[in-house]
């Protein structure tokens, strides 16, 4: 039989309902699931950069305490309480407090929890970067919370770090550039080797390390002035038996990977490069570390006219307060003690010619003797405060010189040091429990310095110049020829941080042009014809860079200087923290000791 034409109709009309009711299903099941799609990717998206927000507000929260450290402080202060960390009043107090950055839209809440264990003194274990140092290491936890443009939480983080204290000064050598070690007669050098910058080995003779030798740059056999290369052993042990480095060479070559492997991690390269104090830190102004933690701040006042200004002393040498103001008694105390700089313990002079500088050098005159005698008999450190002061492991001095010249690049400025064999009083009196002298201007130190009776000593300045035991004060022989200026045997026992020319110019203003620095035989300043004649050293070099004040440039021979038997070494007395100089520099590095994530997604 035969559908009549309605009943047709309404079958298609039926089929063709449902078929659409069909497709608005799928077109709304597929619209749902792509809403859901879209929602999730949305949320990953928000969760990844919550985890790069959380993550880096970690990173500049730890970046933080570092910074502290550098300054010389501990971080202080109370965590929030765990539970509902950052929320109304729970906020902590001074550096462990909540702290809140925003960062692409998204915002990263942080604290730091500090371990109660705090400080740890250790040496640093075998195998890891600066190795069998001493170190002080404090240990922190810090959470950081990221939350979304939505106030959604979208990670949780938590980094476990330690922040550890490396003394600078135990390091044969610490440069804060390029280094280049180029001895003449054999050398052998008894501790590690840090440059931020490259480092260049050579030697005429031999040049043995016994020390981890690590570099922020990278490592080359030959000199930085020219392309040449000695073919002379230079070895480093590793650790237990030496092993040559490139030997022979003929050009100056740069260091491969492959050629450090047999070292086992006592030559390293392109390690990370550390903070250290910048040169400012020895300025005489209120706010920087050595100025305002000085036991005695003595000051050369020079007038308009570069001479002496004697409204508060007959020498110009004034006693002063830390925020730089004139102590009028302790200046009249000072000048009533005997010594042996026209019968004073301080004075002023102008007799010293320095043919590096090329002129006269306007000195302060320090008797260290005497003026220790002094300070004993006449408490110019304050009242309750001895010789035997150990607040910063000893006795810290600023000597300065402040003149119409003080800030010039060459201020032809400086201090001299004489009677320093032995650093204690010849009075009885309480020793001496270690010294370390700064100034921002040029150092002279003449004669045996910390020879008897040795204790923790440095000297911190802008260029340090050693004067012979045979100088006998006699400054007239400085414009005198070099054969006139023969030096004797001298010893000299303190850690030195102070500036070095930089072949090439290139780290700083100034320089040698394309010539050689002098490298580090030639980090002290000699004024004398030391031929034959031993300069005995130990102690540790360390150099930031190029002087500020004292800008004449490195030069061998003719009327300048002829080098000594060089008896150097690093003093291994400073592997013990308890042995380090007062107030010694240092720097600072993290080490991720965890670093958990959590991400909570809603």
């Amino acid at each position: 039989m035969k559908r009549s034409t309605a009943d047709n109709q309404g079958f298609i009309l039926i089929s063709t309902l449902f078929m659409m009711s069909l497709m608005l299903a799928l077109v709304s099941a597929y619209a749902m699931i792509t809403s859901i799609e879209w929602k999730i990717n949305k949320r990953s998206g928000f969760s990844s950069t919550g985890f790069y927000t959380a993550e880096a507000g970690l990173n500049l929260r730890a970046e933080e305490i570092r910074q502290i450290f550098v300054g010389y402080n501990r971080p202080e202060g109370t965590s929030p309480d765990t539970e509902n960390a950052c929320i109304g009043s729970n906020q902590g107090e001074d550096d462990f407090a909540c702290a809140t950055y925003e960062l692409n839209g998204h915002t990263s809440i942080t604290y730091v929890e500090e371990d109660p264990s705090n400080p740890l003194i250790l040496t640093i274990p075998p195998g890891e970067l600066y190795q069998n140092l001493s170190a002080q290491e404090y240990r922190y936890t810090v959470r950081s919370n990221a939350v979304g443009p939505d106030d959604r939480v979208e990670a949780s983080l938590e980094l476990r770090f330690k922040s550890r204290l490396v003394p600078l000064f135990q390091f044969v050598a610490f440069y804060d550039k390029d280094l280049e070690i180029l001895p003449g007669p054999t050398m052998l050098l008894s501790g590690p080797i840090h440059t931020n910058g490259d480092l260049y080995l050579n030697a005429n003779n031999s040049l043995s390390v016994d020390g981890q030798v690590a570099t922020a740059g990278v490592i080359y056999r030959g000199r930085k002035n020219d392309s040449s290369c000695m073919s002379r052993p230079i070895q480093v042990k590793d650790p237990v038996n030496y092993v040559e480095l490139i030997n022979p060479c003929s050009t100056r070559t740069l260091v491969q990977d492959s050629d450090i492997d047999p070292y086992n991690g006592m030559v390293q390269m392109n390690v990370q490069e550390v903070t250290v104090p910048e040169p400012e830190a020895l300025d005489p102004t209120q706010g920087q570390v050595y100025w305002d933690k000085a036991d005695l701040r003595l000051v050369m006042h020079l007038n308009g006219s570069n001479n002496p200004d004697t409204t508060y002393s007959t020498t110009g040498v004034e006693v002063r307060n830390a925020d730089y103001s004139v102590n009028s008694s302790a200046t009249n105390d000072l000048h009533s003690c005997p010594g042996s700089i026209s019968g004073k313990p301080v004075g002023y002079s102008t007799s010293f010619y320095s043919n590096r500088e090329g002129g006269y050098m306007r000195l302060l005159e320090v008797d260290m003797e005497a003026l220790l005698n002094c300070i004993h008999s006449e408490n110019l450190m304050g009242f309750g405060k001895g010789l035997d002061d150990d607040s910063e492991g000893g006795l810290v001095f600023h000597f300065t010189v402040d003149g119409p010249n003080a800030s010039a690049q060459q201020s032809r400025y400086g201090m001299r040091i004489v009677n320093g064999d032995e650093l204690q009083a010849s009075v009885s009196a309480p020793s001496v429990r270690g010294m370390t002298v700064v100034t921002d201007q040029a150092a002279f130190v003449e004669g045996h310095y910390n020879r008897i009776n040795k204790i923790p000593a440095a000297i911190l300045a802008d260029a340090f110049n050693v004067l012979s035991e045979g100088w006998g004060g006699n400054d007239a022989k400085s414009t005198q020829s070099l054969g006139n200026r023969v030096a004797s045997n001298t010893t000299f026992n303190a850690a030195v941080l102070a500036c070095t020319d930089t072949t090439g110019g290139v780290e700083g203003a100034g320089g040698q042009g394309g010539a050689y620095n002098g490298g580090l035989e030639n980090y002290p300043r000699f004024h004398e014809k030391w031929s034959g004649k031993t300069f005995l050293y130990r102690g540790s070099f360390v150099s930031l860079n190029t002087c500020r004040h004292s800008n004449g440039s490195w030069v061998y021979g003719g009327s300048h200087y002829e080098a000594p038997n060089r008896d150097w070494d690093y003093d291994t007395d400073f592997n013990d923290a308890a042995n380090l100089p007062p107030l010694t520099p240092r720097f600072v590095y993290l080490r991720q000791q965890l670093f958990v994530r959590k991400y909570e997604l809603e």
